[in-house]
């Protein structure tokens, strides 16, 4: 469970990304806020972040940055990165997925990412193909925590060959820049049927984020931004090779050094070039049915509210099987962090939130109750441990209550 000062700094994230017009979908909004960032991040890389920037505060890694997830000690030049959050929603929702999309994606993160596309696509299968096999693994045990290996694969593997055997797949993800003339095997493994790929095309360290789509055998393409991104890493189990992936800040990377040459080789593949087709107004255009689906996933006040009573409520699922009492409060703080939102923002919708103040009230009496029987010395161990359990059995009950109240307002939120 995440601490009040990290949840409210993600919160204050997600209203930033909608406000600036990164944040559309209420899918990636509702991800965004389920998934704690914290855990794609190890300990070790969260150590060397505040030994270089000895004011770093864990809640600053909700800021919209690129965040330090992997590194080599006494390597500096080698440190990878999850990209920034705006950056993430712009790859996520110009993939345009569907519940049921097949993704693949070329370089891991840590796994932050294919773990807010899962959100977006349950039912579809995400692949993710990394050259570092220690990134790989990492990645493999955050998917593993989150219990979702049956969803996620991972793969050490030359990203850029992608997986023919399995195509031809809904979504292609490429987190690293890459060129042109290297997307043919990749386009080429896009299903015919408005298949997309998206990807930053470029190089020497000035890319533009790029979304294709296949419709048969005709290939069109939309150029969205200008961004600043190292080259893909190809080559597996590279040992000299300098290893930086997602380079936003071009000041950063130039202290670094970074050599496209050095780190991905020519393709001298001879494949036949496919031919694309640049539109400004590529959805229009190929008659795609993106505006119903997005004023169906269009972020509204109606489904922020229910998103955040769904995660009280899923929290919740969650908080029944932890005893902990730091869980207790962090859960119960930021519950009462979300009502207190509510209750700011809410224009016509009306939700009850007196029902929901008076049981989060009980639930932190039994907490105060809780931290007191714990600190105390106790005489007789067998008795504390009743009276604690005792309290815990009224807990459970006021958290089933609450539940059940949560449940009940966001039947009560109509789809407008």
């Amino acid at each position: 469970m995440e601490d009040k000062k990290l949840f409210y700094s993600k919160v204050q994230l997600l209203f930033e990304l909608y406000e600036r017009g990164y944040l559309k979908d209420i899918r990636l909004f509702k991800a965004f806020l389920d998934i704690e960032l914290s855990e794609f991040i190890p300990k070790e890389a969260i150590k060397l972040i505040k030994t270089i920037y000895p004011h770093f505060k864990i809640e600053q890694i909700y800021n919209d940055n690129p965040i330090l997830f992997y590194n080599q000690e006494n390597h500096p030049e080698k440190v990878r990165t999850i990209s920034a959050k705006h950056m993430i929603s712009i790859m996520i929702q110009n993939l345009l997925l569907k519940k049921d999309d097949d993704l693949m994606i070329l370089g891991a993160k840590s796994g932050y990412i294919a773990v807010l596309a899962h959100h977006l696509a349950p039912e579809g299968k995400i692949i993710l193909l990394e050259a570092n096999s220690d990134i790989a693994k990492i990645t493999l045990n955050n998917i593993k925590k989150l219990a979702l290996q049956d969803k996620i694969e991972v793969l050490v593997k030359n990203p850029l060959e992608g997986m023919p055997e399995l195509a031809p797949w809904k979504k292609i993800l490429v987190t690293g820049a890459i060129k042109e003339s290297r997307l043919n095997q990749l386009l080429k493994q896009l299903d015919n049927d408005y298949g997309v790929l998206f990807a930053p095309v470029g190089e020497d360290m000035i890319s533009m984020y790029t979304q294709f789509i296949r419709v048969k055998d005709s290939f069109f393409a939309k150029k969205h931004l200008q961004v600043r991104f190292t080259p893909l890493i190809t080559q597996v189990e590279y040992d000299e090779l300098k290893l930086i992936t997602d380079a936003e800040e071009l000041e950063r990377v130039n202290k670094f050094d970074i050599s496209s040459k050095e780190l991905i080789k020519e393709d001298k593949s001879k494949s036949k070039p496919i031919t694309i087709k640049y539109t400004d107004d590529i959805l229009n255009e190929l008659n795609l049915e993106p505006k119903k689906r997005e004023e169906l996933f269009e972020i509204k006040p109606h489904n922020v509210f229910k998103a955040f009573l769904e995660n009280v409520s899923n929290t919740i699922d969650s908080l029944k099987n932890k005893k902990e009492l730091h869980y207790w409060s962090n859960s119960v703080e930021n519950f009462e962090l979300i009502i207190n939102l509510i209750k700011k923002l809410k224009k016509d919708i009306k939700i009850n939130t007196r029902k929901i103040d008076m049981t989060l009230n009980q639930i932190k009496t039994y907490n105060l109750l809780r931290e007191d029987i714990e600190k105390e010395k106790p005489l007789n161990k067998h008795l504390k441990n009743e009276e604690l359990q005792e309290i815990i059995d009224k807990q459970l009950n006021e958290l089933d209550k609450l539940q059940v109240i949560v449940n009940k307002e966001i039947k009560s939120i109509k789809d407008n």
